[in-house]
């Protein structure tokens, strides 16, 4: 995957995780859209429903929770301390450790934006940005818990 390479053409510790991104995914609803009830997530398409894709940054296109959105949500990322951080993905299981991201800025994940839909935590999933396949047009998010 290009992500990683760049990353660590940059010498950022990353790490691959296999098989954590639906593990990541769901605590990732849990802290960003458990204020959500059932009916809310199907009307803003949270999850995949009859031949729809569901996306978990829809919490923040539909106005469901506060963010940060576009040049200020990468602003807010940049200036954000970063220790530990995961990046995932909303499809697929492979997921990404950051020992060190006190580098990381959102730049550095520009390379992936117009593909896929990224997520990237702190360890304690106290904030979040998200790279969307739409940014520019929606996204990218950063919010805290």
């Amino acid at each position: 995957m290009e992500l990683f390479h760049q990353l660590a053409r940059r010498n950022i510790k990353i790490r691959k995780r296999s098989g954590f991104g639906a593990q990541w995914r769901q605590q990732w609803e849990k802290v960003f859209a458990g204020h959500l009830t059932v009916e809310e997530k199907q009307h803003i398409h949270l999850h995949n429903r009859n031949g729809v894709n569901g996306y978990l940054w829809h919490v923040f296109s539909y106005g469901m929770r506060g963010c940060f959105t576009g040049e200020e949500a990468e602003m807010a990322f940049d200036q954000e301390e970063k220790t530990c951080c995961y990046l995932f993905f909303q499809h697929g299981d492979d997921a990404f450790t950051v020992e060190d991201a006190s580098g990381l800025k959102a730049a550095d994940l520009a390379a992936e934006n117009d593909k896929i839909d990224l997520y990237v935590v702190d360890s304690e999933f106290n904030w979040t940005f998200v790279m969307t396949h739409e940014s520019g047009w929606l996204g990218p998010y950063f919010s805290r818990r």
